[in-house]
């Protein structure tokens, strides 16, 4: 793994113990340009590894707790009449920041959730007719509990297709947990490791990392598997297409190579297809993944 890389995973790993699979996947995610949904029960570490992401990355960092009477507004920003100038004036809400945390983000109403769809697509927000930027770089992670609990609204597949991979925690193993509970680490500060120039520059090196035509062809063999087959009633879109190639490019930079190899799309793939294939059924509690039957359909030697 390139130093840089792991240099940034051991800073984290000092709060999040005994992740270190999704520490990197999370990594992925970033370098690729994508926005993260993690999805687990409360009090799994959703919310500090989130804050020591930006931290570790010296990213601005704002959080909002998605309720059911958060508005747009409560997270765009709002025009104000100023009497003194007889003018409106804009002011910025929290996803003006370059990692916007937006917590249990299925607890909020339909409407303030579609509020992200321009800004995770288009690194954008337009209000009152005007269009805003965003920072650069700007990453949304939204954590969300399982659709069991009360007061949980179902992501629509357009806004759960915007997400480029989807992570869950899990419990900690025995030894992670005994010293989470032996040591006071809380109290540790995730200092930063990279700055925000050279977080820029390691994303436009991983999209010069080559991907050649057998792997786009394996890519695209994967996904074409899923749009005539009704085993697979969520096809895989164009843009879970991109979502595949950028994050295969950005696991084979971690690990310091140039190129992108087979064994790269397969280890990404479950993370970047698996909610997309289930869409608002992805909160089953099943061991079939649909993403581990679809590799195992698909040859790459054959693509």
């Amino acid at each position: 793994m390139r130093k840089d890389i792991e240099s940034c995973v051991a800073a984290i790993r000092q709060k999040i113990k005994g992740k270190d699979e999704q520490i990197q996947l999370a990594l992925v995610c970033l370098l690729a340009k994508g926005h993260l949904l993690l999805e687990d029960l409360p009090g799994m570490g959703k919310t500090t590894l989130s804050q020591c992401l930006a931290s570790v990355l010296s990213m601005d960092y704002a959080r909002v707790q998605f309720t059911s009477d958060l508005l747009p507004a409560d997270m765009l920003g709002v025009n104000i009449y100023e009497p003194d100038t007889h003018q409106f004036s804009f002011h910025p809400g929290p996803i003006f920041h370059q990692v916007l945390l937006a917590d249990e983000i299925n607890r909020a109403s339909p409407k303030t959730q579609s509020a992200l769809l321009e800004a995770m697509a288009e690194s954008q927000v337009t209000i009152d007719g005007n269009s805003y930027e965003l920072p650069t770089p700007f990453f949304v992670i939204a954590t969300q509990n399982p659709l069991f609990q009360s007061g949980t609204y179902p992501l629509p597949e357009s806004q759960i297709d915007r997400f480029t991979m989807k992570l869950s925690l899990g419990f900690p193993d025995f030894a992670a947990e005994k010293s989470m509970l032996l040591n006071d680490d809380d109290k540790l500060i995730t200092k930063s490791v990279i700055d925000t120039a050279q977080l820029l520059d390691l994303q436009k090196q991983v999209s010069a990392v080559v991907v050649s035509e057998a792997v786009v062809d394996y890519i695209l063999a994967l996904v074409n598997a899923t749009r005539n087959n009704q085993e697979f009633p969520n096809a895989l879109s164009p843009r879970a297409s991109k979502a595949i190639y950028h994050c295969a490019q950005a696991f084979a930079f971690i690990h310091d190579r140039n190129y992108v190899i087979p064994e790269d799309v397969q280890m990404i793939f479950p993370s970047v297809t698996e909610h997309r294939l289930r869409g608002q059924d992805q909160y089953a509690q099943t061991a079939n993944l649909l993403s581990a039957q679809l590799l195992k359909k698909v040859d790459p030697i054959a693509a």
